[in-house]
């Protein structure tokens, strides 16, 4: 799933909202060099064609499983971050997917079919009539009028809100909250 969409709406809502850029810019991570380190295992799992490298499938999905588990301790690590949480139950329910039907995202016929022709089915992914828990994997095909088809899943949802959640808490908002009450204190009602 395009990642980048989810992001860039989020921060439109966030300004719709009265966030502000800098708060997101003082947004920190922790262990996000980690993240680098994951995306770069599975580059090495899961190349792009155009590298000069083929990965077996056994060692394929045993990369591809250490660095679900090197993101699963970033978030771990970043859980008090509002958001992170449903980013980080996203990524559990896309490994449980791939756990259960061998190593790969099952993709739904229905969705490929519906998907923008230009979308090719990668190498950690494939087409499944009937896979295990049918209702975690990439079942739904990314709206027609987006440039680049796409086929998503439950889980690439939940990252995609986490991550809308993570931005717009990220930049605040102009939303008046009510004050906490303090101990003792009377809070006229207006009768």
């Amino acid at each position: 799933m395009i990642l980048v969409l989810p992001a860039v709406l989020a921060v439109a809502l966030g300004l719709l909202v009265g966030g502000r850029l800098e708060r997101l810019a003082r947004l920190s991570f922790r262990r996000v060099e980690l993240v680098f380190i994951a995306f770069a295992i599975q580059i090495v799992a899961f190349p792009f064609p155009w590298l000069p490298w083929t990965t077996g499938d056994r060692l394929a999905v045993a990369l591809w499983l250490v660095s679900f588990a090197i993101i699963g301790v970033v978030a771990w690590c970043n859980r008090h971050v509002v958001g992170v949480p449903i980013v980080a139950a996203g990524l559990a329910s896309n490994v449980v997917a791939v756990g259960v039907n061998g190593g790969r995202m099952p993709a739904l016929p229905s969705a490929l079919a519906a998907a923008n022709e230009q979308y090719v089915i990668s190498n950690n992914s494939e087409r499944v009539a009937s896979p295990h828990v049918s209702w975690l994997v990439d079942r739904w095909a990314v709206p027609e009028w987006l440039p680049v088809g796409n086929v998503y899943s439950v889980g690439d949802v939940l990252i995609a809100v986490g991550i809308v959640v993570v931005v717009v808490v990220a930049m605040g908002t102009g939303v008046p909250r009510a004050r906490p009450q303090v101990a003792g204190e009377h809070v006229a009602t207006g009768r």
